[in-house]
């Protein structure tokens, strides 16, 4: 009987479907220094409970605008900054959200993303909600990329075993965990990257293997 080369596809969110564009007008505009937004928001020992759920995303940025104040002074603007930051959308590949789409109508997806508990919200807010069959916002499972467990309950949503799975992300340390649990992965650079990785189940023929 003729198989799938994979059984279901894992993508990340942000540096391959969605890209945020960079602080520095909005640091400009309020009078901060570049990278004042970066240091104070993912420094890890304030990211890490963000993206595990342990505090909301409210709580988080309200955390980042503390920091900025106390910092650079002024309350006021620092939590401005925060709020002008919180308003920015990403921007969305549409490329591949529409190499997705195909995708899903073959195997199963799941979007795999380090994120808030905002996320669901930011999805729906770009009409991202349907895209994939299921999201694993690491908020909601109480651990983060790299973990391996990350990988293991994303496969396990998709009923797939781990060995037969493709996951793409842009971030090196996860495509390394992944292939470590046992997943076809890709460090994603480029959309041309991301065809040629899926053409196994695009393409016709070799969407199919024989089964061994």
């Amino acid at each position: 009987m003729p198989r799938l080369a994979y059984d279901a596809v894992l993508c990340d969110i942000d540096g391959v479907l969605r890209h945020w564009p960079a602080a520095d007008p909005l640091e400009q505009a309020h009078g901060l220094p570049a990278g004042a937004l970066a240091a104070a928001a993912f420094v890890p020992a304030r990211l890490h409970p963000a993206i595990t759920g342990e505090i909301t995303d409210e709580q988080w940025r309200s955390e980042v605008a503390d920091d900025l104040a106390d910092r650079y002074g002024s309350p006021e603007r620092a939590h401005a900054v925060v709020a002008a930051w919180s308003e920015v959308a990403p921007a969305v590949d549409q490329q591949v959200v529409a190499l997705l789409g195909q995708v899903r109508k073959i195997v199963p997806i799941a979007l795999v993303t380090n994120a808030t508990t905002r996320l669901e919200r930011d999805l729906a807010r770009q009409g991202l909600s349907d895209l994939a069959t299921t999201v694993v916002n690491t908020a909601r499972i109480g651990v983060a990329k790299p973990d391996p467990r990350v990988y293991r309950i994303a496969a396990e949503r998709l009923g797939a075993h781990v060995g037969r799975c493709l996951f793409i992300d842009d971030t090196e340390g996860n495509v390394t965990a992944a292939r470590e649990t046992g997943m076809t992965a890709l460090h994603y650079r480029r959309f041309g990257d991301l065809r040629r990785a899926l053409s196994p189940l695009l393409d016709t023929p070799s969407a199919w293997v024989d089964q061994l």
